[in-house]
């Protein structure tokens, strides 16, 4: 499957995070980005050095940035169980804007076409790493990392293309 690219709308599949109220939601992606300019942002794995020492920390540190210049949404994805992202979500108390959301068996990762195969390190299937802007489903930027680079995918190269 192609990865998902600038132009596309982005598929329907569902995900799971817990609310504000820490009830368990299960909701479909286009529930929570039509009609908004979202900044969907993929990490391999919830409590792994890059995407806990860089990678969230600056979509955290940028998103009043961002929501200034129209952001509705910041969603962190990973193919992880909801539990693990809410655990994760929780080291950050700073963090006011960051949803962490569960693609629990990679299938949203596998309909965006952004599938990591990390099996030779035990962590099986997961997602690459990755950072879309979808204006009302439709990607406006795809910036999608080779292996587990770290190279194009930071709130810093959204915020350019804002």
């Amino acid at each position: 499957m192609a990865p998902i690219a600038v132009g596309d709308v982005v598929p329907d599949g569902t995900i799971s995070f817990f609310d504000e109220n820490d009830q368990l939601q299960t909701v479909s992606v286009h529930s929570l980005a039509a009609g908004k300019k979202v900044i969907l942002f993929g990490v391999p794995g919830a409590f792994t050095p890059t995407c806990s020492m860089k990678h969230v920390p600056g979509f955290i540190e940028k998103a009043e940035e961002l929501k200034s210049k129209g952001v509705d949404e910041i969603i962190c994805f990973s193919v992880n169980d909801p539990f693990v992202m809410k655990a994760w979500g929780k080291t950050y108390p700073e963090n006011k804007h960051v949803k962490f959301v569960a693609d629990g068996s990679g299938e949203y990762t596998h309909l965006l076409g952004l599938e990591l195969d990390l099996k030779d390190k035990g962590l099986g299937v997961r997602s690459r790493r990755f950072a879309l802007l979808l204006d009302n489903l439709k990607v406006t930027v795809a910036n999608v990392e080779s292996g587990g680079e770290f190279t194009v995918s930071s709130a810093d190269d959204i915020l350019k293309a804002l």
